[in-house]
């Protein structure tokens, strides 16, 4: 048990170094600016050091006057004073230099890592953001990011002042007397250990720490988010529960790293009160015995303060450090993970596309092992609309996925226009396509704004066309600012009128080919017939797959592929699926079959 403590001990101190080794490599472009005030930082330690020996040449002379009968040197007093003034003034200038150009620089750092955090996102792969909660990514990109900025600038000016008083102190003091020195470096000695036990045990809360609060975030984020089915389904009570246990667990590992973090600054009060009374008897022991002077031990009771002082700031920089590291952890973690292959060596581009689209064959699963999408295979006629039908779970949004390469088949091919997927940029493919979700996306902006998202070159009379093919130009209207009505969580609009805009969204791109993920499934019957009819004309002449838990909306499909299980086990049209008496026309009849069922799940 022993052994494996000393192991974990040693894993944490490596998990420390090599944290605080990546936030260093990172800052490497700013070395010049560091180096410029790690200079500063030590001609101010160093400016700092000389006042002690002067303090003690002033005793020596005041001590000298008392006793003489030409009284105290004045002249000798006012020029030590003004040198003492100098140095002082010197040493203060140049923290004042040293603090501003390190908060630049950690600020600066600061904002690369928040657009490179915003960079990386745009290059991860969907099954990333998909496996992890968006709460606790955004406590990267927030919590962490702020945690590394604060920890730097407040922490690296004082630790470079900090080790330089230390180490200048210790030098001044032995060139002063050495006994004294040894007396008072040993007592300090004592702390020294005792905070790289702490520090050794404490690691591992800090980290736990910041990861308790990405989880906390998350939970909270999904509670917001989601709080209109907490409340439907009454499980106020069981999120309660659920957050009072993350709650418990971030105040748990809190309270050890704050402990830990509050017991290092009364510790090294403690070793800086104990080296001040060794000091104390050692040199009057050495007074009295005439081998050192008054002054002596007047210029070692400063040198005390100014060798406590860094220790106890290094006391709170080691403790700062530690959520410094956790936090570095985290956001490298998230940096450094596996992004979307580099498509800049492909160079084919397709336009004026046809719309011939073809499935190979295709076999992918979302794990390692777990095949959900078995030998697929389809072709789709330029113009067609194809409806994808299926129970939960049987693969229909997986192949709009696979279409769009939001996610790499494991084998086979998809092609557009005899043109294999892979050898195209995503970039390229998503220009292909216009896209309704099941799912509303609204930013905050106008409404005119978010219509245009998709071509921002779009004029305002093709946004203002397609909210009328919708039927949508009516509200917008009827509101304040009409289509110039800046959008926020506030706007009263309902989840129908905002399916309705971005279907007039999709509209304005125009696009040559169409997904449609069930658009229709959060509008009443009426809307629904009005956008079929917006539907038919969008679709007129180009490629759609439409994913509909309606089977009534897609009766006009050309073609219809059921799925099951990951395979296609009926394809046909309407007509010609209901005569075969299968699979779909159970489908098909179910919904009408039970006054209670409406919609079918798909």
């Amino acid at each position: 048990m022993r052994m494996g403590g000393r192991g974990q001990s040693f894993d944490r101190a490596k998990d420390f170094k090599k944290s605080i080794k990546k936030l260093i490599i990172y800052c490497k472009k700013y070395v010049w600016a560091i180096v410029v005030a790690l200079v500063l930082a030590l001609a101010g330690t160093v400016l700092s050091l000389i006042g002690p020996n002067k303090v003690g040449d002033l005793s020596n002379i005041i001590k000298e006057g008392m006793f003489a009968e030409t009284g105290i040197d004045m002249a000798a007093i006012t020029k030590i004073g003004l040198t003492l003034v100098t140095i002082y003034c010197l040493s203060a200038i140049f923290s004042y230099i040293t603090s501003f150009i390190m908060a630049t620089v950690t600020q600066k750092v600061s904002k690369r890592l928040r657009g490179d955090i915003c960079h990386k996102i745009n290059k991860l792969p969907l099954k990333y953001l998909d496996g992890h909660s968006h709460g606790d990514i955004l406590s990267r990109v927030t919590n962490d990011v702020d945690t590394i900025s604060q920890s730097l600038n407040n922490s690296v000016a004082s630790l470079v002042t900090s080790l330089a008083m230390l180490f200048g102190c210790t030098i001044m003091m032995f060139l002063t007397n050495w006994i004294m020195a040894l007396s008072a470096i040993v007592s300090a000695l004592i702390g020294f250990s005792v905070m790289g036990v702490i520090m050794m045990k404490s690691q591992k809360y800090f980290k736990a720490q910041q990861d308790s609060l990405g989880d906390l975030n998350g939970q909270v984020e999904e509670n917001y988010t989601g709080h209109n089915i907490v409340k439907a389904f009454n499980g106020e009570k069981q999120e309660e529960q659920a957050f009072s246990k993350l709650n418990k667990k971030l105040y748990t590992n809190s309270w050890k790293s704050q402990f830990f973090s509050g017991i290092m600054q009364p510790l090294m009060s403690f070793v800086g009160n104990l080296s001040f009374v060794v000091v104390c008897v050692v040199g009057a022991v050495l007074c009295s015995n005439e081998i050192i002077e008054f002054g002596v031990i007047v210029s070692f009771m400063i040198y005390i303060r100014l060798f406590t002082s860094p220790l106890s700031q290094l006391a709170q920089i080691a403790t700062t450090l530690q959520s410094t590291a956790a936090a570095s952890e985290r956001v490298f973690e998230f940096l450094e993970e596996r992004e979307l292959e580099d498509e800049s060596s492909k160079t084919l581009v397709l336009e004026n596309v046809v719309g011939k689209v073809e499935f190979k064959n295709v076999v992918f699963g979302y794990d390692e092992g777990k095949t959900i999408i078995h030998n697929f295979s389809a072709k789709v006629k330029p113009g067609d609309k194809v409806a994808i039908v299926g129970p939960t779970g049987a693969g229909k949004t997986t192949m709009v996925n696979l279409l769009m390469r939001f996610y790499e088949i494991d084998s086979g091919e998809i092609l557009i226009d005899d043109v294999p997927i892979s050898n195209l940029t995503r970039e390229n493919i998503h220009k292909l396509f216009g896209m309704v979700l099941q799912d509303t996306w609204l930013f905050e902006g106008t409404i005119r704004d978010n219509i245009r998202y998709s071509e921002l070159d779009a004029t305002d009379e093709e946004i203002e066309n397609a909210c009328k093919v919708v039927g949508i130009d009516h509200f917008i209207r009827t509101l304040p600012e009409g289509y110039n009505t800046v959008f926020s969580d506030n706007t009263s609009i309902s989840v129908g009128q905002k399916q309705l805009l971005t279907i007039a969204r999709a509209m304005v791109e125009n696009a040559p080919m169409l997904i449609l993920d069930e658009a229709t499934s959060s509008v009443d019957t009426r809307t629904e017939q009005l956008i079929q009819t917006a539907m038919d004309k969008l679709t007129k002449g180009r490629t759609t797959f439409v994913i509909a838990h309606r089977l009534s909306t897609i009766k006009n499909a050309n073609l219809i592929l059921v799925m099951k299980d990951g395979n296609i086990i009926e394809k046909g049209t309407h007509r010609t699926l209901m005569k075969q008496d299968g699979f779909y026309k159970d489908l098909y009849e179910s919904q009408f079959t039970s006054k209670h069922a409406e919609v079918i799940e798909t």
